[in-house]
């Protein structure tokens, strides 16, 4: 694994809101730390409501955690464009973060609840 990145779980109850909706709760979230920036929650994609979530065209690359799909949220008045992000198959080590979901602090809310 990266030494710039700690992956542990995060503790209690965490929930993601987009465009006034309750898009996700988990108890299972991961706190992924990399380097110096805020730490980010990861969601199962078990404990989102992936019907509200659409592929996005959009796919970055991350040196320590590989490459990333994004994803936009359909409100009932709007789509908020590439406000999540997940890696299929991240960097080896990091297998972790396999099958969950991020989202960007500007495009939606998550905290703990």
């Amino acid at each position: 694994m990266s030494d710039n990145i700690i992956i542990r779980a995060a503790e209690g109850k965490w929930t993601v809101r987009a465009g006034g909706a309750v898009i996700g709760e988990s108890r299972d979230a991961l706190e992924v730390r990399e380097g110096d920036l805020p730490p980010v929650i990861y969601f199962p994609r078990a404990d989102i409501a992936m019907a509200f979530l659409d592929n996005s065209a959009t796919v970055t690359t991350c040196p320590y955690k590989g490459e990333a799909k994004h994803f936009s949220i359909q409100t009932k008045s709007t789509v908020i464009e590439d406000a999540a992000w997940s890696h299929d198959a991240p960097i080896e080590d990091l297998e972790q973060i396999k099958g969950h979901m991020a989202f960007y602090a500007d495009k939606a809310t998550v905290a703990r609840t």
